[in-house]
């Protein structure tokens, strides 16, 4: 599945085209490399992402097409949540 989808799929990003911004802004890392909208993701991927002051770092569990709000949890596994505290640290991502 394209990372893109997965993002929105999962709920961990609203919209599909918000998704795909994020990716093309480098602030998703899939495995520890930047990785592009289009990047096919797999099961045990590890995915790190970059909201303004807040990075999630998630492990992909499962892949399906389509999840309602309740199962688009079970799709990923929270491993870190971190709140970075200046501008330094968001550079340093």
């Amino acid at each position: 599945m394209r990372l893109d989808k997965f993002l929105k799929v999962s709920r961990l990003v609203k919209r599909r085209t918000l998704a795909k911004e994020v990716c093309d802004q480098g602030r998703v890392l899939v495995d520890g490399k930047p990785a592009k909208a289009g990047t096919n993701i797999s099961v045990g991927d590890e995915l790190t992402i970059r909201f303004g002051q807040k990075i999630v770092t998630v492990r992909i569990e499962k892949i399906v097409e389509n999840a309602k709000k309740d199962e688009a949890g079970l799709m990923y596994t929270l491993l870190r949540e971190e709140k970075l505290q200046s501008d330094s640290d968001v550079l340093s991502f």
